[in-house]
């Protein structure tokens, strides 16, 4: 395992990083690669299903996300002290809240998933494969949960190259099983499903064969797994607050899906195919966040106020920096990167993708300061500010969904993103300068206890 406490902050922010950006990369290579064979191989109407289906995934799925990166700061933070028993005790704790929110989420959601898709207004053409589709998903959940756990658990311990391995082995899987029971099987759009779910339970099943022979301080033993009402309570305090936030900000794009439904299916096909992109091309940004989580989390537990302020002051130039570069390279090869999805022969469904990226990829600066800022908050334990830029970013959404799509059509929704960004860093910002003079307060009074 490897220690963030020691050693130039930024060369460890990057080399800790890079590993995480590729599985990222990976990671999303299942929706991008779902998204290309069905539209590729079935037609815009499949493609379009499964794009129906994005903002109740990250409803649910991104809750159990959320949670287990914030049950995953206090075994950093224990890591970083040095306590090997705390580490041991939060993993065990984190896997039994990690079950029950996995078993409650996947009963609701699977219950739900025709209900609310009718209440989204889902075009009826594409009705039922999004239903298929989602199902499954949403059945998923607990291998989905237990991938995202156990690989933050391996993080957290300052490890990001194992689950990349794990992630390139599964995306690999998903692809040959995308081909198998989607062109073999004629499964159609719940073959995608069945894909992806498949791959996230090879991927936890990895992490945990992983765990139990090369991590001995993450093998648990019997007393380690004796519930604790109390560590429970505070394991919930981080880990719901973010697992809300996810939420909360699914719930504004749940409500840009409904208009953008009302818009028709070139509209939903050509937001789908952006997003993918989108989702590709912000990684950068969203991998150094997850980083700067840990990085702050182990430092904290250390007690190494100074090197916080140092390692987000040279994350937050580089993040921005290379977002900048990125976003710009979106806009001018935009219509190629579409065209990957359904081929030339859409030109209507290309134009709308191009105003999407006009608008999303010049501000991918603005995202980076929100990663940042965002997840150096969250691995310092403060949970409440985040969850408040959350609230903004759904507001900012509904108001583009509400009003900016009902008077500007397609170009209304594609500004939601960069609103949200917006309304969230306003919120994160007077907390980022807070939090940074009071870590220099905490740094003066080391010195002068050492002197």
């Amino acid at each position: 395992m490897h220690t963030l406490t020691k050693g130039n902050p930024i060369k460890l922010v990057i080399m800790f990083t890079i590993p995480l950006l590729i599985g990222n990369i990976f990671q999303q290579l299942y929706s991008f690669m779902d998204a290309l064979i069905v539209g590729r191989i079935i037609g815009e109407t499949a493609l379009a299903a499964v794009g129906a289906t994005g903002s109740l995934t990250f409803l649910v799925i991104g809750f159990a996300q959320g949670t287990t990166a914030g049950l995953s700061i206090l075994t950093a933070q224990a890591y970083g002290a040095g306590d090997g028993r705390a580490v041991r005790r939060s993993f065990a704790t984190s896997i039994w809240i990690s079950l029950a929110i996995a078993v409650v989420l996947t009963a609701v959601s699977v219950t739900l998933t025709e209900p609310l898709l009718i209440f989204m207004q889902t075009p009826k053409a594409i009705l039922p494969g999004a239903i298929a589709f989602l199902r499954i998903m949403f059945a998923g959940t607990i291998a989905s949960m237990g991938f995202n756990l156990l690989s933050n658990m391996i993080r957290a311990l300052g490890d990001s190259r194992t689950p990349l391995l794990f992630l390139i082995i599964a995306t690999i899987i998903n692809i040959a099983l995308d081909f198998l029971f989607i062109l073999e099987f004629k499964m159609g759009v719940a073959g995608a499903g069945v894909a992806t779910v498949s791959a996230e339970f090879i991927s936890a099943l990895l992490c945990w064969i992983y765990i139990k022979h090369r991590i001995p301080l993450l093998v648990l033993r019997r007393k380690d797994m004796a519930i604790d009402f109390k560590l429970i309570k505070d394991h919930l305090k981080v880990g719901l607050p973010m697992g809300f936030q996810m939420s909360i900000i699914a719930i504004g794009s749940v409500i840009l899906q409904i208009m953008l439904n009302t818009l028709g299916t070139d509209a939903v096909a050509a937001y789908t195919a952006a997003g993918r992109i989108d989702q590709l091309a912000t990684l950068p940004a969203s991998s150094f966040g997850v980083t700067m989580a840990t990085y702050a989390a182990q430092n904290l537990g250390a007690k190494e106020y100074g090197r916080i302020r140092r390692g987000v002051h040279q994350t937050l130039l580089l993040n921005v920096s290379i977002s900048a570069i990125l976003g710009f390279l979106i806009i001018v090869f935009g219509k190629p990167l579409v065209n990957l999805f359904l081929g030339p022969n859409e030109p209507a469904v290309t134009a709308l993708a191009q105003t999407y990226f006009h608008f999303n990829a010049s501000m991918y600066w603005l995202l980076a300061i929100l990663f940042t800022i965002r997840n150096l908050l969250q691995g310092l334990g403060q949970s409440v500010v985040p969850t408040i830029a959350g609230f903004f970013e759904l507001f900012m959404r509904a108001f583009a969904g509400v009003v900016l799509v009902a008077n500007f059509g397609f170009a209304g929704a594609s500004l939601a993103n960069p609103l949200a960004w917006f309304g969230s860093v306003l919120v994160l910002v007077s907390a980022y300068f807070r939090t940074m003079k009071k870590l220099r307060q905490q740094e003066d009074e080391q010195v002068h206890e050492l002197e």
